[in-house]
């Protein structure tokens, strides 16, 4: 076929041009005639009309020329921009001064007014705009009417470009009502017509006032703390929330109403994602064979995509990928027999163990499968890994391995120490990342809540002050390759997880991004501690050095306590239980190995619903109670109760501060509050006096100066 256009499309297309250019000269014919009206007060004298005439197509065909390499002839007048303004204004300046060179020559009238160079300049300045912005004027009258109005959070840059788009826009069918943004020297301003309302304090009465369809977060530099305070102004309203990318994720930096999209959960994370530098993961597995277990995963799957040209989908993979070939395996990793056949075959160089049994209430009701798969399964695939001379060995864990209360955390925490020993004399590096619950992965509590909100509720969550930490599948993956680029051996690693994130203020935020109202239209309801969790997550353990690795946001876990000789024999001890069925003995071994507790420290409240929520109490003096043999015990500052104990430790930053200060975490069994308290000595109430504050600032300095070597890569297969 043929691709020369339509001869009548080409003919209207070159009337077209040809109409614009006459138009654009005959606004330099006009504007040149009203210059020397206005010069001579509209009584030319006959010099000055003959020198009109003489002048005017020398002066016409400069013009025509000059406003060629400005491109004057070629733009769409129904766009007409600051582009335009200036490519005009360029032209006239450019044909004004050669028209001026022009009339200096024999060829130039005899007497040319000097005043009529820059009037007319200016007049065919303004004739040239003024009919290209009533051209764009025409266009922006003629359009329909939009069909939702919109109300903008944000009056910076991404907003102004936001207003702009729907403004010139034929197709968009959003209405800027008005800005709203937290800035108070913006009040009253307007940009491009639209007027700045008010303050996010003034949200409600905003809403009340103008009824829009939606909210806009034009934010794209604000962080997820932000966001998430806008959501709870906006909780008590039905109105949906819509927003731009985020700037990490834009790829030019611009924004447009194409890019608008409902606001995700996503961006409502504790911390902004992590985002880590990919090269050190090229090198890693550029041309290397890579063996992923549990690939039907979330994680497996993801790591199988990143591993492949970061690809989205598999196919896509398959369709895409040059000298790539994918080969999916069917087998069992506690079958010695099939991962042997595996190893052999395809000769892996990298393993990634992500197959694992995840799910801690199935896990607790089943414990001997949660050992068959979970810690035989991670023994015999690292006993083929050594064997088969695989160069580095990476196992998938999870925060619950840390100070266990639960089957499924201690099995993995069992899984690590497994990897721990073996690491030790090993031509494989053996590594372990441990990291929290991964939004959107295969049973996270996001996907059911989502569930829970399509059937119209209720939205269960099992304790109001349940937490967990979150990251993103991405992140997750990336996590995992850049532990492999270290590849320390032994050592395990973890991400900067931030703070935890309380799953009542989840639900409520997924709820309300889903459109509804919280408690009103989707009720929430408490359904109690199932066995083995607990009520907040850990990433570090009670025997575990925390330090920071070679990669920023990565930080490197180290164990005071390696196993001991005895732990292989321990290890098959406790498998042949669970091949027998005996899960009395398999808690009782995890208990011992793994430091498996029956509950969490926190403890299980006999009625959660009826549990208030902590108060952020920071610093508290110590409250003092008689006992009942009248000594003088320290007291809840809450409830003024004795039944205050000390908790331990749950984060980093936890640790350090209870370095270098007196206070200490203490929890209430009454009223479930938990803060910092002045502890009192035995046998003298007066507190004890602080440690001094060491230099903070010569500390950072010298932590980002610090570089952990990489270990070389290394396979038994270099000493044939």
């Amino acid at each position: 076929m043929s691709d020369r256009p339509f001869p009548a499309a080409a003919s209207a297309r070159h009337l077209q041009r040809a109409l614009t250019i006459a138009a654009q000269l005959g606004v330099v014919v006009l504007s040149n005639r009203l210059a020397f009206m206005l010069r001579f007060d509209g009584d030319l004298p006959d010099r000055a009309n003959e020198a009109f005439w003489l002048s005017l197509p020398w002066l016409v065909a400069i013009r025509a020329v000059t406003f060629i390499p400005f491109k004057l002839y070629e733009g769409l007048w129904r766009y007409t921009s600051i582009y335009d303004l200036r490519a005009i204004a360029g032209g006239v300046c450019a044909s004004s001064l050669a028209f001026f060179l022009f009339t200096q020559t024999p060829l130039g009238p005899a007497m040319y007014p000097r005043s009529v160079f820059v009037v007319d300049a200016l007049l065919v300045t303004l004739l040239l705009g003024g009919v290209r912005m009533g051209r764009r004027l025409s266009a922006e009258l003629s359009r329909g009417k939009p069909e939702k109005r919109v109300l903008i959070f944000g009056a910076g840059d991404a907003g102004e470009l936001i207003v702009r788009d729907m403004k010139h826009s034929q197709s968009n069918n959003y209405q800027p009502i008005g800005f709203v943004d937290d800035d108070p020297a913006k009040l009253g301003h307007c940009i491009h017509g639209v007027a700045v309302l008010g303050t996010r304090e003034d949200l409600p009465a905003i809403l009340k006032r103008c009824h829009p369809d939606e909210v806009l977060l034009a934010l794209p530099h604000a962080e997820p703390a932000a966001v998430r305070a806008i959501v709870r102004a906006l909780e008590p309203f039905k109105i949906p929330i819509k927003t731009v990318p985020n700037l990490r994720d834009l790829l030019d930096g611009k924004t447009d109403i194409s890019q608008i999209r409902s606001l995700a959960v996503e961006d409502l994370l504790a911390r902004a994602p992590v985002g880590l530098d990919p090269n050190p993961v090229k090198h890693l597995i550029a041309g290397r064979r890579i063996l992923v277990t549990g690939a039907g995963g979330s994680i497996g799957s993801e790591l199988c995509r990143y591993e492949n040209s970061l690809h989205a989908i598999r196919l896509e993979l398959e369709d895409a990928a040059q000298g790539f070939r994918v080969r999916p395996v069917i087998g069992d990793v506690t079958d010695p027999v099939r991962v042997a056949q595996v190893m052999q075959q395809h000769q892996p160089e990298i393993v990634f163990h992500a197959a694992a049994h995840k799910h801690v209430p199935l896990m607790e009701e089943n414990p001997c499968e949660a050992i068959k798969n979970n810690v035989r399964g991670t023994r015999l695939l690292a006993e083929a890994a050594e064997l088969y001379g695989v160069d580095r060995f990476i196992v998938i864990s999870t925060d619950k391995a840390v100070n266990p209360t639960s089957v499924m955390g201690a099995s993995k925490r069992l899984a690590e120490l497994v990897v721990q020993a073996k690491a030790v004399g090993s031509g494989t590096s053996f590594a372990v990342v441990r990291f929290g619950n991964v939004l959107a992965s295969n049973g996270s509590v996001v996907p059911r809540f989502i569930d829970q909100i399509k059937k119209g509720g209720p939205v269960t969550i099992t304790h109001p002050e349940m937490r967990r930490f979150f990251m993103l599948i991405p992140e997750a993956v990336q996590l995992v390759l850049h532990a492999a680029a270290q590849a320390q051996s032994g050592e395990t690693y973890v991400l900067e997880m931030g703070e935890q994130v309380k799953l009542l203020d989840m639900a409520r935020d997924l709820i309300r991004l889903s459109g509804f109202v919280p408690d009103e239209e989707i009720p929430i309801a408490f359904i109690g501690l199932r066995p083995g969790e607990k009520l907040y997550e850990e990433l570090v353990g009670r025997d575990e050095d925390v330090a920071p690795s070679a990669v920023e946001k990565i930080l490197r876990v180290t164990s005071r306590t390696p196993p001991g000789d005895d732990f292989a024999s321990s290890i098959a001890l406790i498998e042949g239980a669970a091949a027998d069925g005996q899960w009395e003995t398999v808690r009782s071994a995890l208990a011992t190995l793994a430091g498996l507790s029956s509950r969490a420290e926190e403890g299980t409240p006999a009625s959660p619903e009826t549990v208030p929520s902590p108060a952020p109490v920071e610093s508290m003096a110590p409250v003092l109670a008689p006992a009942a043999d009248g000594l003088i015990e320290q007291s809840c500052p809450r409830c003024q109760s004795a039944a205050l104990h000390r908790s331990r430790a749950r984060t980093v930053s936890e640790r350090l501060r209870r370095t270098y200060s007196a206070k200490r975490l203490f929890r209430c069994d009454a009223c479930n509050w938990r803060g910092r308290l002045v502890p009192l000595e035995f046998g003298d109430p007066e507190a004890a006096e602080p440690t001094a504050m060491p230099d903070l600032a010569a500390l950072d300095n010298a932590v980002r100066d610090f570089h952990v070597p990489l270990r070389p890569s290394f396979s038994p297969r270099d000493l044939q």
